[in-house]
């Protein structure tokens, strides 16, 4: 198994930030899906751009939506063919299409 890379404190303090950044990014724009100040489209549209917003998973975007929860993201996944792994940057235009369908 191989050594994690060594980091100066600096370098870790730095990391440890970026990743507390990400974190809040991503519960503020699932919170913003749940409360509906955001679409799912608009949402989409920023994931082309924002790199944080890309790594968003899914599954959870969609249990973020009104009116859904984790069981029934799982079946709406299953049921359009999309890997219950895959995040936002890694969807495909069909299913990206479906997605949206499904919430329009």
């Amino acid at each position: 198994m191989p050594n994690p890379p060594q980091l100066t404190d600096e370098q870790r303090k730095a990391a440890l930030a970026k990743a507390a950044e990400a974190r809040r990014v991503r519960a503020e724009k699932k919170e913003l899906l749940k409360t509906g100040s955001l679409s799912l489209s608009e949402l989409l549209a920023e994931a082309d751009s924002d790199a944080i917003v890309a790594g968003l998973k899914v599954e959870k975007v969609i249990a973020a939506m009104p009116g859904t929860g984790k069981i029934k993201a799982k079946r709406m996944m299953e049921s359009l063919g999309i890997a219950e792994n895959r995040r936002l940057r890694g969807l495909g235009a069909n299913q990206r299409a479906a997605l949206l369908n499904e919430f329009s």
